[in-house]
C-alpha cells in the first residue's frame, strides 16, 4: 500500500475532483457572468474564482483533515440529531430533489431540444436513455474514478475545448461591452457573489464521501495524509476548473458580435457553437453540456446512495468494507490498488443498489414532471443549508482545536442558522413571499443583517456567534479545572 500519491495518480484523482463539480450551472454561469461584465470581465471572474473555485476545494480539503469520510460522521461530535438532519436535508436536497434530475433537465433542454424540438415524448425517451446510463455507471462505485476521472473529464474537455479555442482564435468581437448592473461599479465583488452562488460548498460536503474513499483506494491512509493528497489533488481540480472558468468568461464577453439577445449561458453558449460550427455546432453543444451533466449524475447518484446506506445501517466505516463483486479488473485503471478493493457500497452491495436505483427513479420522475415547482421549493432549502455548509467548512479546517470546544461549534451553527431562516424566507416562491407576515420578516433582516441583500447576511451572526461560543468554552475550561482543584484538595493525603 502506497502512502503517497505518484504524479499520474495526482492528476486523475484531480480529475475527478473536476469532474465531479463542473456541471451545467458551472458551464452557463460564467458565461453570463462574462457576457454582463464585459470589459471588467477579468475583475469578475477573479472574484467568481476565488469563491466557485476555492470553497469546494477547502470543502473537500477540511473533511479530510478532520478525518472524517461522511459529513454524518463530521457532525456527530458536535450533535448527533444535527448530523443526520444535515445530512439527509443536503443529500436530498442537491441530489434526487433537485440537483440530480436538473441535470437530465438542462442537458435536454439545451443540448437536445434545439435537435428534436417541442414535445413530451423526447424529454421521457431522452430521460430514460439518460438516467439509465446514470444507474449504469453509478452501479458500480468503485468505477467512480474510471467513469468520470479517466473517461468523461477528458471527453469533456476535449468537446469544449474546440468551442474556446475558436473564440480565441476568431474572436466574435475585439471589443467587448460595457460592463452592465452590478458589474458596473463593483465587478470584484459582484464576481464573489456569482461564485458563492454556484453553492458548490454544499457539493463539496456531498462528494468528499467518494473523495476520500478514492483517496484511500489508491493507498493513502490516516488525516494529514489524506489531507496532503486531496489538497494536492483539489489543486489540480481546482486549477483546471480556474482555467475553464476564465475562458468562458471570455467567451461570454466576446459573444455580443455573434448573439445579439440572450437571458442565460445556455442560450450564449448554443448560439456561440451555431455561429462557429454550423448546424454542427448544435450536436456540438448537445454532447459537450451531455457529458458535463452526465458525470455529475454520475457522482451525486454514488454519494447519495453510499450516504444512505452508512444511514441505514447505522455503523461506522461501512464506506471501506471489501468489495467482491465490482472491482475485479479495476486495479490497474486506478494506478496499481490492490485487487481486494474497498467500496463506498459498505459491503451492502444490495442494499447500495437499491438506494442507487431508487435515487435514479425519482430523480426520472421528478425530470419527467418538470422542474418548476421542485426549484421552488428546493432553492430556499438551499439557501439555508448553503450558509451552514460554509461554517461547517471552516470549523472542520480547524477540527483539531475545535473538537476540543465543541460548545463552540454548536453555538456558532446555531447562529449561523438562526441567520439563514432569513435567506430561507427571502428565496420563497413569490406568493409566499408576499405575504405580510414573511415581508415583515425579510425587511427587518434587510435592515438588521449586513450584508442580507446580496445573500451575506449570516456573516455577522456567524461571527458574534464565534464569540460567544468561544466566551462560553473558556468559562466552561474554568469550571473544570476549577472542579479538578476542588477534587484534589479534597482528596485524603
Amino acid at each position: 500500500m502506497t502512502t503517497r500519491l505518484r504524479p499520474s495518480q495526482t492528476l486523475l484523482l484531480g480529475s475527478l475532483v473536476f469532474g465531479l463539480f463542473f456541471g451545467a450551472g458551472n458551464l452557463v454561469f460564467p458565461v453570463l457572468m462574462g457576457r454582463e461584465a464585459g470589459s471588467a470581465s477579468p475583475a469578475a471572474a477573479t472574484g467568481f474564482l476565488l469563491t466557485a473555485v476555492g470553497l469546494p476545494i477547502l470543502g473537500v480539503v477540511a473533511s479530510a483533515m478532520a478525518g472524517a469520510d461522511s459529513l454524518q460522521s463530521l457532525l456527530r461530535p458536535v450533535s448527533g440529531r444535527l448530523s443526520l438532519w444535515f445530512t439527509c436535508a443536503l443529500y436530498l436536497t442537491i441530489g434526487p430533489l433537485f440537483a440530480i434530475p436538473r441535470t437530465a433537465t438542462v442537458s435536454y433542454e439545451v443540448g437536445i431540444r434545439p435537435l428534436v424540438g417541442e414535445g413530451h415524448t423526447p424529454l421521457f425517451l431522452f430521460s430514460v436513455a439518460f438516467f439509465a446510463l446514470t444507474a449504469l455507471a453509478a452501479r458500480r462505485p468503485g468505477r467512480l474514478m474510471d467513469w468520470v476521472g479517466r473517461y468523461l473529464t477528458p471527453v469533456f474537455l476535449v468537446l469544449l475545448s474546440a468551442l474556446v479555442i475558436a473564440s480565441f482564435v476568431a474572436p466574435m468581437t475585439t471589443t467587448p461591452a460595457a460592463p452592465s448592473g452590478p458589474y458596473a461599479s463593483a465587478p470584484l465583488a459582484r464576481g464573489l457573489v456569482d461564485g458563492y452562488s454556484t453553492m458548490d460548498a454544499l457539493a463539496s460536503l456531498a462528494f468528499a464521501v467518494v473523495l476520500v474513499d478514492a483517496t484511500r483506494r489508491l493507498g493513502v491512509q490516516g488525516p494529514r495524509r489524506l489531507a496532503v493528497e486531496l489538497g494536492k489533488a483539489g489543486l489540480v481540480g481546482g486549477l483546471g476548473m480556474a482555467v475553464v472558468y476564465a475562458t468562458l468568461a471570455h467567451v461570454g464577453a466576446t459573444s455580443v458580435g455573434a448573439v445579439a439577445v440572450a437571458d442565460n449561458g445556455g442560450v450564449v453558449l448554443a448560439g456561440v457553437s451555431l455561429h462557429y460550427f454550423g448546424v454542427a455546432g448544435q450536436y456540438l453543444i448537445a454532447a459537450i453540456v451531455l457529458t458535463a451533466c452526465l458525470k455529475t449524475a454520475i457522482g451525486l447518484t454514488v454519494a447519495c446512495a453510499t450516504t444512505f446506506v452508512e444511514l441505514t445501517a447505522g455503523r461506522r466505516g461501512a464506506a471501506h468494507a471489501t468489495e467482491t463483486s465490482d472491482q475485479t479488473g479495476a486495479s490497474d485503471a486506478t494506478g496499481g490498488a490492490d485487487a481486494s478493493r474497498t467500496t463506498v457500497a459498505g459491503g451492502l452491495p444490495t442494499a447500495y443498489r437499491w438506494w442507487a436505483w431508487g435515487f435514479v427513479g425519482v430523480s426520472f420522475a421528478i425530470a419527467n414532471l418538470g422542474l418548476a415547482a421542485i426549484v421552488a421549493i428546493s432553492v430556499p432549502v438551499l439557501m439555508f443549508l448553503y450558509p451552514v455548509a460554509i461554517v461547517v467548512i471552516a470549523l472542520a479546517l480547524a477540527w483539531p482545536w475545535v473538537s476540543q470546544r465543541l460548545v463552540l461549534a454548536r453555538v456558532v451553527i446555531a447562529f449561523t442558522a438562526a441567520a439563514a431562516f432569513f435567506d430561507l424566507l427571502g428565496a420563497l416562491p413569490a406568493s409566499l413571499a408576499a405575504t405580510p407576515v414573511v415581508t415583515t420578516l425579510t425587511e427587518t433582516a434587510s435592515a438588521v443583517l449586513p450584508g442580507y441583500d446580496v445573500g451575506f447576511g449570516w456573516v455577522v451572526p456567524a461571527l458574534v456567534g464565534t464569540v460567544v461560543g468561544l466566551a462560553l468554552s473558556a468559562r466552561g475550561s474554568r469550571t473544570r479545572q476549577a472542579e479538578a482543584s476542588s477534587a484534589r484538595v479534597a482528596a485524603p493525603a
